[in-house]
């Protein structure tokens, strides 16, 4: 995934973050001078979409995968109603890097493992850091490849990577949300498997000659599954590779 598959809006207005507080995942009050991971959900609880925030003045900036930016500008718009909102897109462009945050970047909020992201004029040059090596590593799961609108986040581990408050109160999908983390344990989710073998993203993940889960992005011999936890073995295939108990 490059800079340029993200789109960069900003949200300007005296109801900004108030309207955001009452739609995200995340608590708008821990918007300070860094960034903010969050998603917006169906009411249903299902993912929509997932993105950063960053103080810009008095504005707000919304750092969406490009993909689904003109879905969530859609969303955002329907929802804002009379709220004194506007969301423009914006000509930014998202560079990224390790190590310690320049002066007008800020970390990345979902490990520290994957640095930090500022917004510049300029397209960033040339960047030879292998990102899906550190997305596998650190089960970071990421919008049309782990991420879809069948997917539920407390399984893609979002509370783990600081996406979701559970004292914040109410937002949309946030009845579905919080029944997940206080009243079930989690069966399913975003694993970190090892592999042996030829498979393609989205082979089913077997045990047993049954499914037990999916096969996602791969980096060498470690790769991402969407496995169920009581049905995963020691023993498991996808394709023709044999796929190691998830660590």
């Amino acid at each position: 995934m490059s800079t340029s598959d993200r789109s960069i809006f900003r949200l300007t207005g005296g109801d900004t973050e108030s309207f955001l507080q009452g739609l995200i995942t995340n608590d708008m009050t821990h918007l300070t001078d860094g960034l903010l991971y969050a998603a917006i959900l169906t009411p249903q609880g299902k993912y929509l979409a997932d993105f950063f925030l960053k103080r810009d003045g008095n504005a707000v900036l919304l750092d969406a995968d490009a993909t689904q930016a003109p879905a969530l500008q859609q969303r955002l718009t329907m929802y804002k109603l009379r709220a004194d909102v506007s969301i423009e897109q914006t000509d930014l462009h998202l560079h990224r890097g390790l190590g310690d945050a320049p002066a007008d970047g800020a970390a990345d909020p979902r490990t520290s493992a994957l640095g930090w992201r500022a917004y510049r004029d300029a397209p960033q040059e040339a960047d030879t850091t292998d990102w899906t090596a550190l997305y596998v590593d650190n089960q970071v799961p990421n919008a049309g490849l782990e991420l879809d609108q069948n997917s539920f986040i407390l399984e893609m581990g979002f509370e783990r990577l600081n996406g979701v408050d559970f004292t914040k109160g109410c937002y949309v999908g946030q009845e579905v949300t919080a029944r997940m983390k206080h009243k079930t344990e989690l069966r399913k989710g975003l694993a970190l498997v090892g592999i042996d073998g030829d498979a393609a993203f989205g082979a089913p993940i077997l045990a047993n000659d049954k499914a037990v889960g999916t096969l996602l992005s791969r980096a060498g011999d470690k790769a991402l599954a969407y496995l169920r936890y009581d049905r995963a073995s020691a023993d498991m295939t996808a394709g023709d590779a044999k796929i190691s108990h998830p660590t």
